[in-house]
């Protein structure tokens, strides 16, 4: 295989680096903008400079952006919405549990995959497979525990259902982001860019058209934190181009085999940055989730 064909490896792993960035500056802002206001911050912010990227691209290449087929809106409103819900999740979670715990959360949703195949469509589950859900079940629980009075005691059931729950509508929202990205009518770079700009534009709109209706105070708010927002903002942009582009090159499976080293990433900030210590049972954990799911995915 040429090496060009392991581009979207060098997209996936630089989208994960930029990715913790954004969510920990997210995770920060929630304590002044709530979670929604939080949430809002990645797509409003981010979209001036997710224009500026195709731009840019349209000017280096010397074609405009094509008009995307009708195809493509149900794909990137899709999409776009269940990654709206999942970053509030996540962001949710992160206010109960440490960065690195909730991040590991996340990075369970082919395991979730795999048994909702089972449970709802009777696909069928080799032994391996079998295996590694087991695997990663036990490593989901393993960090769900908690020292208690009278001994190790189930605890944070809350964020645990809250960043499994953001894992299950990243799944869904990967996949309708490469089945956007693939209706384009251009090369990968442009069709990337293009889904990530009106993906942007949706969110923008449905979240402060939300806010104004709903808490006009948290959308006056998240316009005058626009200072501290634009680093959520300009990461999360460059998270999601190099997302979008990694997707337009490969299945989203194999992007998501490579987006668990996130998992070391948010290690290092949840250390340095937050000062949170990892216990020896969540390190434990978090191996047996990245063990289970590189498992999951070697398999299939």
């Amino acid at each position: 295989m040429s090496d060009g064909a392991w581009w979207w490896a060098a997209f996936a792993i630089a989208a994960a680096a930029a990715q913790t960035v954004r969510n920990a500056a997210q995770r920060e802002l929630t304590r002044t903008l709530g979670t929604v206001g939080a949430t809002h911050v990645r797509f409003l912010f981010g979209l001036p400079f997710a224009v500026v990227f195709l731009g840019l691209i349209a000017a280096a290449t010397g074609t405009l952006p094509p008009a995307p087929p009708a195809t493509f809106w149900p794909w990137v409103t899709a999409g776009a919405i269940t990654q709206i819900v999942a970053t509030a999740l996540m962001l949710a979670a992160m206010g109960e549990r440490s960065f690195l715990v909730v991040t590991a959360y996340t990075k369970t949703e082919p395991v979730q995959v795999a048994l909702f195949g089972l449970v709802v469509l009777g696909d069928a589950v080799t032994l391996p497979m079998v295996a590694a859900i087991v695997i990663a079940t036990v490593g989901v629980v393993l960090m769900s525990l908690r020292p208690g009075q009278a001994g190790l005691q189930i605890g944070g059931l809350r964020p645990m259902l809250l960043g499994l729950g953001a894992a299950a509508l990243f799944a869904v929202s990967a996949i309708g982001y490469r089945g956007a990205i693939l209706t384009v009518p251009a090369g990968f770079v442009t069709a990337a860019s293009t889904t990530l700009c009106l993906a942007l534009a949706i969110q923008a709109v449905l979240l402060s058209t939300w806010l104004a209706l709903r808490d006009r105070a948290v959308l006056i708010a998240v316009l005058k934190a626009w200072r501290p927002s634009l680093l959520a903002g300009v990461m999360g942009a460059m998270a999601s181009q190099l997302w979008f582009f990694a997707f337009a090159l490969t299945a989203a499976a194999n992007v998501r085999t490579v987006a668990l080293v996130e998992v070391l990433f948010a290690q290092a900030v949840s250390r340095f940055a937050f000062g949170q210590r990892a216990t020896a049972r969540e390190l434990f954990g978090i191996a047996l989730i990245v063990g289970g799911v590189v498992l999951l995915l070697w398999v299939q």
